[in-house]
């Protein structure tokens, strides 16, 4: 984060000063209640263990507890993320709270937002994680804020309904618990993977199931618990790897790894490339067979794959093809223009449906917010709709305005 009082400044109240400014002029924090609660609440006193700059920097997460590999499992999210998702909860004085993955900050941030009339919850499966919780929170002068062991999957009936439930943590599935526990006006916000792509939705109830009102980028760790992700991977070789929750995707490592060997097939489709992040969600949710391609550096300066795929590109695979977007200079687009490179016996039908796709997201969906969210509860259809994506507990579906 860059500041007016430069990184060498060790004071955490200029730091948390600045830390709100750019918030602000980043457009994290839109509204006075939010602002004033970041401003209140000592973020590094949440940190204890980390440099002031890293605790107060706007999109850098803090870790907080790593798995056996050295994997992150649970961290204090990115200011700029949390600040965005108590934008879209919109909590109001007086209203009770229950947040699903714990860290402390953030239930202090909500406390803040619902004051001394309002309640706040927070849940999490972890020991280790709800008693550091506990402990920051009463560091902090947070006392009142409530701490849970639980599984979040099933939410925290003692204190239901309430008025906003907040997730933390990479979800897969929707549970009933979340919806019932929400009162008749609720809104539930949730960082929802779908096909391997994630965005913080914030869902309103309607009738026996929820609409979304907003959608934005978001990266949590996943889950654990019930609740954990039933993603399927394969690896096609060393640092090539395809992910996808749809189990109607195929996955044959083999094949696929033997396609990446073949000549690749570039097609341009004469759209501009642009807003990234609502033609990833665009195209993981209309391509008839969607997963996400993940490559590593090494793969890429040697010429396996093009960049696109170093932060994970929707791909449109078959048994034996996969296709890809990739981008190109091109003024006449604006800057970049849209393209795709396949590979396998079937790359020219693939770059043909992939092309297709690209055109009509730049033709009739390029802005932002072009999707409405909805989650239908219960079992899903046969066969499932094409707009839909199956959950363990109902579907999603998806309408483009």
């Amino acid at each position: 984060m860059t500041t007016a009082s430069d990184s060498t400044v060790r004071d955490p109240d200029v730091l948390r000063a600045d830390m709100v400014r750019a918030l602000r002029d980043q457009d994290g924090i839109t509204s006075e209640p939010v602002a004033a609660a970041f401003a209140a609440v000592p973020r590094h006193r949440f940190a204890p263990d980390a440099p002031l700059e890293l605790a107060y920097d706007l999109h850098r997460t803090v870790p907080v507890k790593k798995d056996e590999h050295g994997l992150d499992i649970s961290v204090m999210s990115a200011a700029h993320l949390q600040a965005v998702m108590l934008e879209q909860a919109d909590i109001e004085p007086g209203m009770r709270v229950l947040e699903i993955g714990s860290g402390g900050y953030n239930a202090a941030l909500i406390q803040e937002l619902v004051g001394g009339d309002g309640a706040v919850t927070t849940v999490d499966i972890d020991r280790d994680i709800i008693d550091r919780a506990r402990l920051c929170l009463d560091d902090a002068g947070y006392g009142q804020v409530k701490t849970v062991l639980a599984d979040g999957e099933t939410g925290v009936p003692d204190g239901a309904p309430y008025d906003r439930i907040i997730v933390t943590a990479a979800a897969w599935v929707i549970p009933t618990s979340w919806i019932s526990g929400l009162t008749a006006k609720g809104r539930l916000v949730v960082p929802l993977t779908m096909c391997g792509t994630t965005r913080s939705i914030a869902f309103d109830r309607d009738d026996d199931g929820l609409i979304s009102r907003s959608y934005g980028l978001a990266r949590f760790v996943p889950m654990q618990g019930e609740g954990a992700a039933e993603e399927r991977k394969a690896m096609l070789r060393d640092g090539v790897a395809l992910q996808t929750d749809d189990v109607r995707v195929p996955l044959n490592a083999q094949a696929l790894n033997h396609a990446l060997d073949t000549p690749r097939l570039e097609r341009w489709s004469g759209a501009a490339y642009e807003l990234p992040d609502e033609l990833e969600l665009y195209l993981t949710l209309n391509l008839s067979s969607a997963a996400r391609l993940h490559a590593d550096k090494d793969a890429v300066e040697h010429g396996l794959v093009e960049a696109s795929a170093l932060y994970g590109v929707p791909a449109l695979v078959s048994e034996d093809s996969i296709a890809y977007r990739t981008r190109r200079e091109n003024e006449d687009t604006g800057g970049f223009e849209s393209g795709v490179i396949a590979h396998g016996p079937q790359a020219e039908a693939l770059a043909e449906e992939y092309v297709h796709v690209l055109r009509r997201w730049a033709q009739d969906h390029r802005r932002r917010g072009a999707a409405t969210f909805r989650y239908l509860p219960g079992a899903a259809p046969t066969p499932l709709p094409r707009d839909a994506v199956r959950r363990r507990h109902g579907i999603v579906t998806v309408a483009w305005n």
